[in-house]
């Protein structure tokens, strides 16, 4: 995705040191691309990444089973559950 193609673009700013910057320039010419190109696509790409690994939940073999088997027989609510279900039916009305 190039940053120019895009119909309204934002201001990003970033104070890098010296070499941090070679570091970035070299890998952006390596890959044919401008260096705002190469920043703002590679940090696209490792922000979906981490918004990603927040957002979907992986379960062992033994958790996806224990889940499947408690949407399909799932236990009797605890004395607790049926107060705090009870309490929020009085809140609500």
């Amino acid at each position: 995705m190039s940053v120019r193609n895009t119909a309204k673009t934002e201001r990003l700013e970033a104070r890098v040191p010296p070499d941090v910057k070679a570091i970035l320039s070299r890998a952006a010419a390596l890959q044919g691309r401008s260096l705002t190109d190469f920043v703002v696509g590679t940090a696209t790409e490792e922000a979906r990444r981490v918004i990603r690994e927040s957002e979907v939940l992986e379960l062992t073999r033994r958790d996806q089973i224990a889940f499947a088997e408690a949407l399909v027989d799932p236990p009797a609510p605890s004395p607790a559950l049926r107060e705090a279900a009870s309490r929020y039916r009085e809140r609500q009305g």
